[in-house]
């Protein structure tokens, strides 16, 4: 099925990714809120893109929709060339688990499995067979070739969290959305784990989408969205930690500044 195009006349990269005309709403009545109002959006395959903006401004949830994890209230969204919206709950999950992968927060591995199994265990609930030469490729990118055998506990916070990354990369998702995933981290471990997406993006070719507050963490991705009460209201390029930190204290919360 053909992705409408979201605005515009120029050619599109491939899109791993789309949001059209997507409203979250949650209440009703007088209590009604909009999470998300009207958001058109295209997701580049193969690049990593960082989702912004202040508290409230639906980041989190324009994230969730995308990633099949949410409802939306009108609109279509789109992954890869499957339409989600309006999936029979079986189907979506064989997609999420099938072409998406997912980085948190907190680091969701098991405590009574080591590493290396924590990185298979989606593979083998699904009963497919481990690609071990992309397995050894991921564990290589990651790091963490010494540290197969060792369960979580045993491994730092930096390391756990590499393990959850491997864990989403492994797979070979066509999407991988991360929801602060260095939020839980020290900074030199936080970047450790943004060099290591960065990597996966430019060696691996994988698509990333991460949530985040942090504009040093936003400066490892290839595009920067700003939310503002439910919309996109602006984007940036090539970020730098500078750049990303002076777009937002610009922020009045509205939408574009001048």
């Amino acid at each position: 099925m053909t992705i409408p195009t979201a605005g515009g006349s120029g050619e599109r990269s491939a899109v791993a990714a789309a949001a059209r005309t997507v409203t979250k709403a949650y209440g009703s009545g007088e209590t009604k809120v909009l999470a998300l109002d009207c958001v058109d959006v295209d997701i580049a395959s193969s690049r990593f893109t960082a989702i912004m903006g202040p508290s409230g401004s639906g980041k989190s949830t324009l994230m969730h929709c995308l990633a099949g994890l949410d409802t939306v209230t009108e609109g279509r969204i789109w992954v890869g060339d499957t339409e989600i919206t309006g999936l029979k709950d079986k189907r979506l999950t064989q997609l999420r688990r099938d072409k998406i992968g997912f980085i948190f927060q907190s680091f969701n591995l098991l405590p009574t499995l080591n590493a290396a199994e924590n990185i298979t265990l989606p593979m083998d609930i699904a009963g497919r067979k481990v690609d071990r030469d992309w397995f050894e490729r991921v564990v290589e990118t990651v790091g963490i070739g010494g540290r197969l055998k060792h369960r979580p506990t045993q491994l730092s916070g930096g390391q756990q969290q590499r393990v959850a990354v491997a864990r989403a990369l492994a797979a070979r998702p066509e999407i991988i959305f991360g929801d602060e995933p260095t939020g839980n981290l020290d900074s030199r471990a936080g970047a450790e784990v943004l060099g290591f997406l960065r990597r996966s993006v430019d060696e691996l070719g994988q698509t990333i989408v991460m949530v985040t507050h942090d504009p040093v963490a936003a400066s490892y991705a290839d595009r920067v969205l700003y939310l503002a009460d439910g919309r996109i209201v602006d984007e940036m390029q090539n970020p730098t930690a500078e750049s990303v930190l002076e777009r937002m204290k610009s922020f009045d919360g509205r939408g574009r500044t001048s």
